[in-house]
């Protein structure tokens, strides 16, 4: 066989493509032809296929390889190409007798020099792709395994070197690799149990998960910001089957096998480090576009502790990703896009020395310090949050306390009741959560009563309230309602919503 092909998939963003590999062997001086818009791992890959084939104990063909990729408009990147490359090679010089490679089947896989098959990053979105694609097997490296298990509508063959994928494509031997038993659905390692006192953070955390509201908790070091952020996962429902698999596509393109098992139905919880670049948290990269933090905690949380420190402009990127639940990153090769639909967490410190608020205050920072410390989170991004909130360290009698705090459990089933009030209320709507109730729709159809409408009004008369703000206000109100059993906000409710976002509750 003089020409040979095997498929693959090609990533762009999420969203996969197939690719079909064609090799071809003719007469002429020996060499290696790779077209079809490679990047530079990729271009790479001649020496790797080569060493793996001769040290799996093949010959390398002395004749032109000319190897083509298809569809030559989309650009492809990656080392799992490696694979199909090598065994249409093989195919292509007779190696592999023709039909025994089963028909509709993709290959994924890095070739290590020794024949060696590692672990690929993006195989869950590539597989779902494939599904789509009408292709009904895969053959994929052995630790990848877990991600490929996900999905039940591809078979998959998953293979540790080059050697045992030839075995099994000429003699159809094959030893399926032991599955690991996993325990699928929420994982927990914190309660809110833990945090005393702060029932009112706790319930602006509980407003936040119900409706979908952001979050800026300020308040003096050591008095639980931390552990209020990280607990909000442990009171979010579960994620649904589609969304699970979404989310774990987004993490196996990042190829951070610490962030998430693939099965997993918890929210994603992502804390950066406030040091961290515009391009970790938006996403991007020098070689290959990845997503960034904000992708990695789409359906889930996302806590920037020390919000004040962050670079200037660093958290300003959050802005539009916010408004659209999506970011899109462009290059020269093209715009890639990926989800970005999460519950921001902030945290701050009221000034540099973090005791301007509390019980005694001993702050020694100048006004004119305090003024600069604030302002470091540009108006334009505090107009985005829903609800700020005042943490102050518990009190002694709360310390001392023998009651436990309510447990996480008890207040999901509050938040799942919550937002089951509003998806019947939206039952004949597009979207399901109240931060997404559209404008127009706010102001006709799902307006407060008459009255509180009017002091919204007041407010927005007054320049309390932008008209962003104004519609968040109201959004918070139908959360607060859900969860207090009102039927619509009223005066009380709106009143609530406001002093949440001033930040002005107790």
């Amino acid at each position: 066989m003089a020409v040979a092909r095997t498929f693959s998939i090609a990533l762009q963003g999420i969203v996969g493509e197939v690719v079909e590999i064609e090799v071809d062997l003719s007469d002429g001086l020996p060499s290696y032809v790779l077209l079809g818009l490679p990047d530079s791992a990729l271009s790479e890959s001649r020496e790797r296929v080569r060493s793996a084939i001769i040290n799996s104990g093949r010959p390398w063909p002395k004749q032109r390889i000319t190897v083509s990729m298809s569809p030559a408009w989309l650009p492809k990147s990656g080392s799992h190409f490696d694979l199909p490359i090598a065994i249409a090679i093989l195919m292509a010089q007779g190696e592999i007798p023709e039909g025994s490679v089963p028909q509709r089947s993709v290959f994924m896989g890095e070739l290590g020099l020794n024949g060696d098959l590692r672990r690929v990053r993006g195989t869950l979105p590539s597989l779902l792709a494939a599904v789509k694609g009408g292709f009904t097997s895969s053959i994929i490296p052995m630790a990848n395994v877990d991600e490929a298990e996900v999905i039940p509508d591809i078979s998959h063959r998953a293979f540790s070197d080059l050697q045992s994928v030839l075995r099994f494509l000429i003699s159809g031997e094959y030893n399926s690799p032991a599955r690991s038993v996993t325990e699928v659905g929420r994982q927990e390692f914190v309660d809110f149990t833990d945090v005393v006192g702060q029932s009112e953070a706790k319930f602006a955390a509980e407003i936040a998960v119900t409706g979908g509201h952001h979050l800026f908790l300020i308040g003096p070091p050591g008095t639980g910001k931390s552990m209020i952020a990280s607990r909000i996962p442990t009171i979010m429902p579960e994620l649904s089957a589609r969304e699970a698999l979404e989310v774990s596509s987004i993490h196996s393109i990042a190829s951070d096998r610490s962030y998430r098992d693939p099965q997993s139905l918890t929210p994603p919880y992502i804390a950066p480090h406030h040091s961290v670049t515009q391009p970790a948290l938006v996403g991007g990269g020098a070689h290959g576009v990845k997503p960034g933090a904000i992708s990695l905690a789409h359906r889930g949380v996302l806590f920037i502790d020390e919000a004040p420190e962050c670079k200037v402009g660093t958290l300003d990127s959050l802005r539009e990703p916010l408004e659209k639940g999506e970011v899109a990153i462009s290059r020269i090769s093209g715009t890639i896009s990926y989800p970005a639909k999460f519950l921001l967490v902030l945290a701050a410190n009221p000034c540099p020395c973090g005791k301007f608020i509390g019980r005694g205050s001993s702050c020694t920072c100048a006004p004119s310090l305090i003024k600069r410390y604030s302002e470091k989170i540009s108006g334009p991004l505090r107009d985005r949050i829903d609800l700020r909130t005042v943490v102050e360290a518990p009190t002694r009698a709360e310390l001392a306390s023998d009651e436990l705090p309510e447990s996480s459990e008890s207040v999901r089933a509050r938040v799942k009741a919550a937002r089951l009030c509003a998806q019947e209320r939206f039952a004949d709507c597009e979207w399901r959560l109240n931060s997404d109730i559209p404008p127009t729709a706010l102001r006709k159809r799902f307006a407060a009563k008459r009255d509180a409408m009017a002091l919204l009004h007041h407010a927005l008369d007054l320049q309390q309230i932008s008209a962003r703000g104004f519609h968040k206000v109201l959004r918070v109100a139908w959360s607060i309602s859900d969860l207090t059993g009102v039927d619509q906000p009223g005066v009380t409710e709106v009143e609530r919503a406001l002093a949440m976002r001033s930040g002005e509750a107790r």
